[in-house]
């Protein structure tokens, strides 16, 4: 996949031929493991990370089966996102999800060029996250004949992200509230989570400081 010409301008965020044998390949690939999530029912939380791993073409290996269920699914605390079905993403390959993160159902991922989303962010349902373009010149867009292209997509760590919010290309700061249709940032969230956010401890009167009775 990596060798396609096309493939390499879309990873670029240029112009690329979206009808590209190899690009529609993927596609059809990612579509049929986005199925098997979705289709899976209840299954334990080492079958759904397998799920999932198979969308996004994590080849890792899975840890060895603990024989007691509740430790074997805390296993991939530390290694995986929790994700709700039905999922739908546009390649896999282009999205990297950091592990305590939690995908609510009904959400769509259009990863044309990378969308990496950091630790510990939740989404409310019905989010969109879309990093494909068409060119704005109708001549240019030329229907379903013309290019298409791309842009990275940044969530940081720690971001809460609502129901129904439509995110494009571009960057979510760490340790903000996220909400809207296109999203926004509302607010920052004031945490002591934050590096960035001094902590000053109060100062003890020095007595020989104080003023004379």
């Amino acid at each position: 996949m990596a060798t396609s010409k096309e493939w390499q301008k879309m990873l670029n965020g240029e112009l690329y031929w979206a009808w590209d044998a190899d690009l529609q390949a993927n596609r059809e690939r990612c579509k049929e493991a986005c199925k098997k999530f979705n289709e899976a029912g209840p299954v334990s939380r080492r079958g759904r990370v397998e799920l999932w791993r198979n969308i996004i073409q994590d080849t890792r290996p899975l840890p060895p089966i603990d024989p007691n269920p509740t430790a074997d699914a805390a296993q991939f605390d530390s290694t995986d996102p929790h994700v709700d079905s039905p999922i739908s993403v546009d390649h896999g390959l282009n999205l990297k999800v950091s592990p305590g993160t939690f995908l609510n159902f009904d959400m769509t991922i259009l990863d044309t060029c990378l969308v990496s989303i950091g630790s510990r962010v939740l989404f409310g349902p019905h989010v969109r996250i879309y990093g494909a373009t068409h060119p704005l010149d109708p001549a240019e867009r030329n229907g379903l004949e013309g290019p298409e292209a791309g842009k990275e997509v940044h969530i940081e760590d720690d971001v809460w992200v609502g129901g129904s919010v439509l995110i494009l290309a571009g960057d979510v700061p760490p340790f903000h509230f996220v909400a809207g249709n296109p999203a926004r940032v509302i607010r920052k969230i004031e945490t002591s989570m934050d590096p960035s956010h001094a902590q000053t401890e109060p100062k003890e009167e020095d007595p020989a400081a104080a003023p004379a009775p």
